[in-house]
């Protein structure tokens, strides 16, 4: 009997093992990296009913999903991409984009590019289950807040260019006269198409041919579009179309250029640029049309000669128009007549120098990255249509306005930093202004502050200036009608400033959240709990919270994103923060009885964003931790028996998966410090794991934030390597002013030291890695210790001498304020804190170097210069230390195309994998790749070991 038993066995045994096998998880890999999904653009129907959102991973064919919360089922349409719901809930229109592996095969094949398949339009019926599909469509738009119709263009091209002419031109030759044919150009224009309004019930068409621009309005069921014509039936021009008659009208009928089509939001005023020159002059001659419901046509109400304009002045093309939300003034731009090349000059003539001036507000890279900005720079001008006078608000005294929210309110606040924006390059921004209040319909101006340190609003009724003057850390408001001044918050009980700033420079707010109605109360927020306010400073403020004692955080989450204030008795979503246990969740607010409810509280993080049904109490929101992807999930109010409606990536169950954890020790000063641990699956702590030390500043409060798997462009993906049995570790780095370096290597050795107590890491398979100001503190950390068996250091400042004087090529600032008051703390200037500097450079202590360094740093590093990478290499280089520099050509501050971030999360991989799992070394680690082969051979494959 016995024997038989264990015939049995043996005969089961093979199979068990198949079965094991099969259930077995993978571990993740470099195509994950790029086909994990991600959700984009959620939203929901009016009515609630309906929700629906676009699945697209880094490559592949996007997913457009459409759940129907009634049935509780999903409608998927493959490359289905920028879904909209039509205000009457009836239907979803989106693109069909072309298959991605198509498109690419085509283009293999170096085919014209207007032979490349095109996107095809999709309308859904929510209600029949239908669609429709529409080929070869440009773009499309829906209206937002009325139905029935939609605009689309199709890929047709109407007109390419201008003919091409011939003209004589004449030379002057020794006496002589000489005629010369001369050939002109052909002139690019701007494509056009042709429009198609469709009726989405009764799918009957309106086609306009050649249209250059159209709009629709925000609350009306009309538009309005620009057409170049096709000179029979319809004239080039601007005209209306009514869908209540289905006809359009003519705004005006005359050749030239329109931009900018601009309706109020009620659709009954219409505002446009336009331009009527026909030579092509340097200058176009730009004017502003008006239309108002009630007149026949549109007409011209500005141009460059008004009276309103200053001398030499224009109105600018590049100034954007808008009507206040009570469609009772009209916003638009002006500016100076732009300085114009000499165009008889011939090349040699033309003197091209760079004049650097000590006292100009901006440094002369920073004014030619911002060049193109400035040319278009237009000076706000509000027009009023009732009384028909023009307030110029903008100057070059005070070039910079803000309205308030929606744009009603009587003054607008008008700022200058220029006198104060030289000291940013050492200060850091902003930089501080001179504010003033411009009344719009006098065009009065006055100044209420000088030489502010902060940004300064309008509350949303425009009763009151307010701002976070820095200095003062606290906020205070300025009362419009009577010129009061008052500071709101006065840090006695409890500080409005961020508490945990270490920064040499006065600590930022921590924001705020609302208005009341009639901006009766400001609604603030210290570092957990909001407080209401009294702008006027009559009544004591009050805190409407209590999350100080448990080291709760509350903040308010706006879900009308067309409301700037809550009204009173209003529900106030809030979203809460634990940062004991770093859980996370939602609660509900009424400001006026003080009254908090908590209905959703877990060990997750909750998505900042919740997304609202206009007309419903339906919500869309996400949670995740570091197993769980933020999948939406849909609701009513009170979050009970949220409904999971997404299943991004299913595929997750599939693999290893790691699993996050809160870690704490106490640091080489005695601080109790927090990080975060990753654990690789089926975690054994008796085993010896290998371990990438991977920091910044601060992480921990992200404890239960998920990590998809994605090819990064500066940092690991902890999902990636927990799956591949990696232990990675976290700190959290408080900073002493002056010494960065120490602050690092005083949270990080520590905690280390700490992590090798426990048991489960091996001390001979540790790495770290870091970019920007983790891959300087990684070279700094370099020189102090030998612990680490390789390091791979991105974007790193090695030499804080050099670097300081240096250039941020992507803003053209100076580097300095980065070193006396922000992120290197050091405190001061190379002059005054000049030991600072050589102890926190780690290039003065090259030669303790001992650990092998991979080094990313990009040609086009517009953050760190490119140099301090080439300082990095060479001194390793030169030390006869092992390193390796990876320069993406053309690429930023870290890899941005997709092919150089698989490439770069290869190499890492590849390099972690030989130094910490004795994985076989790669060509590029042994040999390199020489100049001639780069982009023809990567080296990426491996040396089998003798």
């Amino acid at each position: 009997m016995i024997r038989i038993f264990y015939l049995v066995l043996l005969l089961q045994f093979p199979m068990l093992l198949l079965a094991q096998k099969a259930f077995q998880k993978k571990e993740l890999g470099h195509e994950e990296l790029v086909s994990w999904n991600a959700i984009i653009r959620p939203q929901l129907s009016n009515d609630g009913n309906w929700a629906v959102y676009t699945l697209k991973a880094e490559e592949g064919d996007p997913s457009l999903k459409i759940y129907d919360a009634l049935t509780n089922k999903i409608t998927s349409f493959d490359r289905g991409e920028y879904p909209k719901i039509s205000a009457d809930n009836r239907f979803v229109v989106f693109k069909i984009q072309p298959a991605q592996d198509s498109v690419k095969a085509i283009r293999r094949k170096k085919i014209d590019k207007q032979q490349m398949p095109k996107a095809h339009l999709g309308i859904y019926d929510l209600q029949n289950s239908s669609i429709d599909t529409i080929r070869n469509i440009r773009d499309f738009k829906l209206p937002a807040k009325w139905s029935g119709w939609v605009a689309y263009q199709k890929e047709h091209i109407e007109i390419w260019s201008k003919k091409e002419t011939t003209e004589v031109d004449s030379v002057m030759i020794d006496s002589t006269t000489l005629k010369i044919p001369k050939r002109l150009k052909r002139k690019k224009e701007k494509p056009v198409f042709k429009l198609h309004f469709r009726n989405l019930i009764t799918e009957e068409e309106v086609v306009y041919p050649a249209v250059q621009d159209y709009e629709f309005a925000e609350e009306k069921n009309r538009f309005v579009f620009s057409t170049t014509g096709n000179d029979s039936t319809l004239l080039e021009g601007v005209y209306l179309f009514d869908c209540a008659v289905k006809k359009e009208k003519a705004l005006w009928r005359q050749k030239g250029k329109f931009k900018h089509l601009t309706f109020d939001d009620q659709g009954k005023q219409v505002a446009l640029h336009a331009n009527f020159d026909t030579t092509d002059a340097q200058i176009p001659p730009f004017e502003l049309l008006y239309w108002k419901e009630g007149q026949d046509t549109a007409h011209s109400i500005a141009n460059n000669q008004t009276s309103f304009l200053p001398k030499n002045w224009i109105v600018s093309e590049h100034g954007r128009i808008g009507f206040s939300k009570d469609g009772s003034k009209l916003y638009f731009g002006s500016a100076p007549s732009p300085i114009l090349q000499d165009t008889s000059l011939l090349e040699e003539e033309i003197v091209n120098v760079e004049v650097w001036h000590w006292n100009d507000a901006k440094l002369y890279t920073e004014q030619e990255v911002k060049q193109s900005r400035e040319e278009k720079r237009a000076y706000t001008v509000v027009w009023h249509p009732n009384t028909k006078k023009f307030v110029q608000l903008g100057s070059l005294e005070m070039p910079n306005t803000r309205a308030s929210a929606g744009g009603n309110a009587a003054h607008v606040i008008a700022y200058n930093e220029n006198p104060y924006y030289k000291s940013v390059s050492w200060e850091g921004g902003p930089a501080a202004r001179d504010v003033y209040l411009i009344n719009t319909q006098t065009g009065n101006r006055k100044q209420v502050a000088k030489k502010v340190q902060g940004s300064v609003s309008i509350s949303p009724a425009g009763k009151f200036a307010f701002a976070y003057i820095a200095p003062d850390s606290a906020w205070y408001a300025y009362e419009v009608q009577s010129g009061k001044v008052t500071q709101m918050t006065n840090n006695e009980k409890y500080p409005f400033y961020d508490e945990l700033n270490d920064r040499p420079m006065d600590p930022r707010s921590n924001g705020f959240a609302t208005w009341t109605a009639d901006d009766k109360h400001f609604l603030v927020n210290d570092r957990y709990d909001i407080w209401q306010v009294d702008p006027k400073g009559i009544s004591a403020a009050k805190r409407l919270t209590a999350g100080r004692e448990k080291g709760w955080t509350y903040r308010y989450i706006r879900l009308d994103r067309e409301k700037w204030h809550i009204e009173e008795g209003e529900k106030m979503l809030l979203r809460v923060f634990d940062e004991n246990t770093k859980e996370a969740g939602y609660a509900w607010l009424n400001a006026q009885t003080g009254t908090v409810t908590t209905p959703i509280m877990s060990k997750h993080v909750y998505s900042r964003r919740v997304v609202k049904a206009k007309k419903s109490d339906k919500l869309l929101f996400t949670k995740e931790d570091f197993r769980t992807f933020p999948d939406l999930l849909y609701s009513n109010l009170n979050f009970d028996t949220p409904k999971k409606i997404s299943d991004a990536n299913p595929q997750q169950q599939q693999y290893q998966w790691g699993t996050a954890e809160a870690y704490n020790w106490t640091a080489l000063d005695g601080q109790s410090l927090d990080g975060l641990l990753i654990k690789p699956a089926n975690f054994d702590p008796d085993k010896k794991y290998p371990l990438i030390v991977n920091f910044y500043e601060r992480s921990s409060n992200s404890l239960y934030r998920h990590r998809a798997p994605f090819p990064h462009r500066s940092t690991i993906n902890y999902s990636f390597y927990a799956s591949k049995g990696y232990v990675i570790f976290n700190p959290d780095i408080p900073y002493k002013i002056g010494y960065p370096g120490e602050s690092c290597y005083n949270a990080v050795m520590s905690g280390v030291t700490a992590l090798l107590k426990e048991g489960f890491i091996d001390k001979e398979r540790i790495g770290v890695q870091g970019h920007s100001w983790g891959g300087y503190q990684i070279a700094y950390l370099l020189t102090k210790t030998d612990l680490f068996k390789c390091a791979e250091s991105g974007a790193p400042v090695v030499n804080m001498f050099s670097a300081y004087g240096g250039i941020r090529w992507g803003s053209g600032m100076s580097r300095m304020f980065q070193y006396e008051k922000t992120q290197s703390r050091i405190g001061g200037s190379i002059w005054e804190y000049t030991l600072r500097y050589i102890e926190n450079s780690p290039i003065f202590e090259m030669d303790k170097t001992n650990t092998p360094v991979l080094i990313l740093h990009n040609d086009e590093d517009g953050a760190v210069p490119w140099y301090q990478g080439i300082e990095y290499f060479v001194a390793l280089r030169r030390l006869g230390k092992p390193a390796w520099l990876l320069n993406y050509n053309g690429e930023p501050h870290w890899p941005v195309k997709l092919q150089n971030r698989k490439d770069f999360n290869i190499r890492m991989q590849q390099y972690f994998d030989y130094y910490l799992k004795d994985a076989p070394m790669p060509i590029w680690m042994s040999k390199g790749v020489p100049a001639m082969e780069k982009g023809i051979k990567q080296g990426l494959e491996l040396i089998e070991k003798e």
